[in-house]
């Protein structure tokens, strides 16, 4: 199988061309695919009119994470998880907590495709790694498969997302820029009550005397109109504007990816993976009650075989806790800019005759009119 670089397909500036104030440095791409070895790809269902039978379009798809995305074998990837708030659904998480790692890709789609994604996933990686899963090992799979509800503005209950949308998100894994806002499975997503979906960035951190990365990915579909924050500006008291977006309650989740090639052993991780609730804290969500709010976090150092293939005694480099903090700052960051980055590559949704809203996407002049009324606006 052949990866390659894809360009995004959104011309509208992201945050730190607008000049929002982030703080931090990025990676060459400002995402998770800065982590070396990491690969995304998308399926998006984007559709205007019902499918026969339904009453309403389909507006959705899938997002698959490939870490080790040209290994001819799974790897074992160390991790740690974290449920903030746990109205939601992330396939393998048992695993995790008492494993503390996992193989193959973390797909990312909706509620109801949970199941699709989990088969079609299987059985992906059973065509992609037939050396290891075609033998007489007895192996199973256990995927990672997480979600977040778009039933406003896709028809969710048509369970429109099939075995070849998530084989088409697997087969398109590249690194590189990545596409963000109305893709994949964050096509349907709101976010503060704009439209929202997904969304990345990364920071460098010095540590020890090298430099590592730590990404973040986000399918954002959380939180309500008066709550959004950003760069410390009570943006979404300014930009009430009356329509029925703005006023939508709190009904959607949010899953946070985040990927580093720093060492970090599984307890770390899950350590790293609790400062993605300050990440979107920033952003003014208190985790509402209908909300999940489900994050992983993995690291591609450490790489090895699969443990039934593993000599006995592993050696594993480690890092010191000490100095951790530089790392959860980054990871905050990180995830902070990757939500206001969703947000500010989408494009309004909905709106037709089948539909029950129209979901605009946020005005970005809008927007540096209010941040530069706090002089909180870098250009």
């Amino acid at each position: 199988m052949t990866f390659q670089t894809f360009k995004p397909n959104s011309p509208k500036p992201r945050g730190r061309d607008l000049g929002l104030p982030f703080t931090g440095r990025s990676g060459q791409y400002n995402a998770i695919t800065d982590v070396a070895g990491i690969g995304v790809g998308y399926r998006t269902m984007i559709e205007n009119e019902p499918r026969p039978g339904r009453a309403r379009p389909v507006r959705t798809g899938v997002t698959a994470i490939l870490p080790h995305m040209f290994s001819e074998s799974p790897v074992p990837v160390y991790a740690g998880v974290h449920r903030f708030n746990g109205n939601g659904e992330m396939t393998g998480t048992h695993w995790i907590e008492d494993g503390g790692y996992f193989l193959g890709p973390v797909v990312i789609t909706n509620t109801h495709g949970v199941g699709m994604a989990h088969h079609a996933t299987v059985r992906w990686m059973i065509d992609r790694y037939a050396s290891a899963y075609q033998t007489d090992d007895f192996l199973w799979i256990m995927p990672v498969i997480a979600e977040t509800y778009d039933g406003a503005l896709n028809d969710i209950n048509a369970l429109a997302v099939t075995e070849a949308d998530v084989r088409a998100a697997l087969d398109s894994v590249a690194s590189g820029p990545v596409r963000e806002g109305n893709c994949g499975g964050g096509t349907g997503m709101i976010t503060y009550g704009f439209k929202g979906g997904t969304g990345t960035s990364s920071r460098l951190v010095d540590f020890g005397g090298r430099t590592f990365t730590v990404g973040a990915m986000v399918q954002a579909n959380h939180g309500q109109r008066d709550w959004l924050t950003i760069g410390g500006v009570p943006v979404g008291r300014h930009m009430q504007d009356g329509t029925p977006q703005s006023q939508l309650q709190e009904r959607g989740s949010i899953i946070v990816v985040i990927a580093t090639d720093l060492p970090l052993m599984p307890h770390q991780l899950k350590r790293l993976a609790r400062r993605a609730a300050i990440g979107i804290g920033r952003n003014g969500t208190p985790g509402g009650n209908n909300s999940g709010d489900i994050f992983l976090a993995f690291s591609t150092a450490n790489a090895r075989p699969m443990q039934h293939r593993a000599e006995p005694f592993l050696q594993v480099e480690m890092v010191n806790d000490e100095p951790l903090d530089p790392v959860y700052m980054a990871a905050v960051d990180a995830v902070e800019e990757a939500v206001v980055n969703a947000m500010l590559a989408a494009e309004d949704l909905g709106g037709t005759v089948y539909d029950r809203f129209l979901i605009r996407a946020i005005d970005h002049g809008h927007l540096c009119e209010v941040m530069r009324s706090y002089s909180r606006l870098a250009v």
